[in-house]
């Protein structure tokens, strides 16, 4: 088993230290664009192996993806975060051109891989690597929805003063302040949450987990990495131990909730296919109309990236 991790930022070198340490891959291969960063991280990585106890060997290549031939999963984090003075148009386009590059040379080497995005803006950075692709959208999603729901937990977790293992919870919709929050699928232990806490205290968990992202830059002054990378690296361990777990996954819709050709957060089964099935949850009329109305803002950033024709369609 191989996966390769693109992008050896924070992000991504927290996703391959977490894949290396649950060894879930014979090799881990690490690439970036900047010279001899992606080689000091990976041999960093591996000088933990006789400390942690894995054999899974780092591999770190300076934008040479002849070293990630044959990988079965890649985890793409590639990207620049916005800066000020930066339109989201700016943002996308730049990281439209980064995504789409990785991509080419991803397939052109590794044809069978399942691709996983975490590169932002996560939605519509999704749909560029399927558009570039051209693979079974079931192997191409985005990494968003895990991230969000630990968030949430984790929050309920403190709240509530119990054990985040016991709290399940569901969220979809877009990535980021469009996300549609599900209550009802909301459980402690079995029990519903909205038994175990106010209304007010847990509308006030959800607009903090809506904002969740935006919370760490302003206390760190860049984005977060330990909770994203070991997100990512949760999907990696749910394809290749085929586990089929049920996960809010950025998948491509055809129909589903009633919507089309579209990236959007929704809970999917992943194992060793990728997205094996796409779960439809009866939503109430308030829930669906929350998701349609982020569905429709993720609409309009997919519109934006069709008009630049980065990639051809």
């Amino acid at each position: 088993m191989k996966v390769t991790v693109v992008g050896a930022g924070n992000v991504g070198a927290t996703c391959a230290d977490v894949i290396a340490h649950k060894e879930l891959a014979n090799e881990v291969v690490l690439v970036d664009i900047k010279e001899n960063f992606a080689e000091g991280k990976a041999l960093d990585i591996w000088q933990t192996a006789p400390i942690n106890m894995y054999d899974t060997r780092m591999t770190g290549s300076t934008n040479d993806y002849a070293k990630t031939a044959n990988s079965d999963v890649v985890v793409i984090t590639s990207g620049l975060p916005r800066k000020p003075g930066m339109s989201r148009d700016d943002l996308i386009s730049t990281n439209a051109g980064i995504v789409k590059s990785v991509t080419e040379n991803i397939i052109k080497h590794s044809p069978k891989a399942i691709i996983i995005i975490v590169s932002n803006p996560l939605d519509v950075m999704t749909y560029c690597a399927y558009l570039t692709a051209k693979v079974d959208s079931k192997r191409v999603f985005g990494m968003a929805g895990i991230l969000d729901t630990a968030r949430y937990r984790a929050f309920l977790a403190e709240a509530l003063n119990c054990s985040p293992k016991d709290i399940q919870a569901v969220l979809m919709g877009g990535h980021g302040d469009t996300m549609v929050p599900l209550p009802r699928y909301t459980t402690v232990g079995g029990i519903p949450v909205t038994e175990l806490i106010s209304k007010e205290k847990l509308d006030a968990i959800i607009d903090r987990t809506k904002k969740g992202g935006g919370e760490i830059v302003n206390l760190l002054g860049t984005s977060a990495w330990y909770a994203p990378g070991a997100a990512a690296a949760q999907m990696v361990e749910a394809i290749v131990r085929d586990q089929k777990r049920i996960f809010p996954v950025c998948a491509m819709l055809n129909g589903e909730y009633g919507l089309k050709n579209i990236y959007l957060g929704v809970p999917v089964k992943l194992g060793k296919n990728g997205i094996e099935e796409i779960i439809e949850l009866k939503l109430n009329k308030e829930e669906k109309e929350m998701l349609d109305a982020s569905a429709k803002s993720v609409k309009e950033v997919m519109d934006v990236l069709d008009n630049m024709h980065v990639v051809v369609k």
